[in-house]
């Protein structure tokens, strides 16, 4: 392996959680953190200039996406492709109205998932801050729940995360709803990466099921949301 250059701040104690262990905890703890980076976000003044990518429906779905193409993920058919298509179109129909006002968009740690939490007894810490980058402040739950997207613990994750989170930032009806928008932009976003990266560990578990599971997802958003 070719070196590689690092940068350590201090050693942090603690596991990487499983998707299969009870979540609930963690995920309200994660909640408070984020609605804590986002508080600071809000009050914080950008130096100029200041330059991190964008996690928006632009970098997701838009001629330069910086996954990729989700169309050309593994396993991607035409059943899947038309679905995914039609569901793209009410998604970003729906974030266009939503807006990027400033209690909606700004500095988001992006990539919240998994991989990146330390569980040390009760205490949940948060790292790898390489994503970080201007986006919605609901795409950090959708961040959350990477790779997990239709596993069962999922709605008792979301109600974890959104207590935790509105016991330091209330939320407005639209902000809750939209989380479903979120989590779809995210897995479609992930299905890209799992293709433009498809030499990783993570894309070849994956592979034989991401692009099923995500036009199902597609399905139930639809259901929930259909085109005007």
């Amino acid at each position: 392996m070719a070196p590689r250059q690092l940068v350590m701040f201090e050693f942090l104690d603690g596991v990487e959680p499983d998707p299969d262990d009870d979540l609930a905890a963690p995920f309200h703890q994660l909640g408070g953190l984020a609605a804590r980076a986002h508080l600071h976000a809000i009050g914080w003044q950008r130096p100029d200039p200041f330059a991190r990518l964008e996690w928006n429906d632009e970098t997701v779905f838009g001629p330069a996406p910086i996954w990729g193409d989700w169309r050309v993920g593994p396993g991607v058919t035409g059943a899947e492709m038309a679905v995914l298509e039609r569901a793209e179109t009410v998604l970003r129909s729906r974030l266009a109205a939503y807006g990027k006002g400033p209690e909606r968009y700004g500095l988001i740690h992006a990539d919240m998932r998994l991989a990146n939490l330390l569980i040390d007894g009760g205490n949940t810490r948060l790292i790898d801050f390489d994503d970080c980058g201007s986006g919605w402040f609901m795409y950090d739950f959708a961040a959350g729940i990477s790779f997990m997207e239709d596993h069962q613990q999922v709605p008792a994750l979301r109600e974890a995360w959104l207590d935790g989170y509105q016991r330091v930032r209330r939320l407005s009806p639209a902000d809750i709803v939209e989380i479903d928008s979120f989590v779809l932009m995210r897995r479609m976003a992930l299905l890209a990466w799992a293709g433009s990266h498809a030499h990783t560990d993570q894309a070849r578990a994956v592979a034989p099921h991401y692009a099923s599971g995500s036009a199902a997802l597609a399905e139930a958003y639809l259901g929930r949301f259909p085109a005007c």
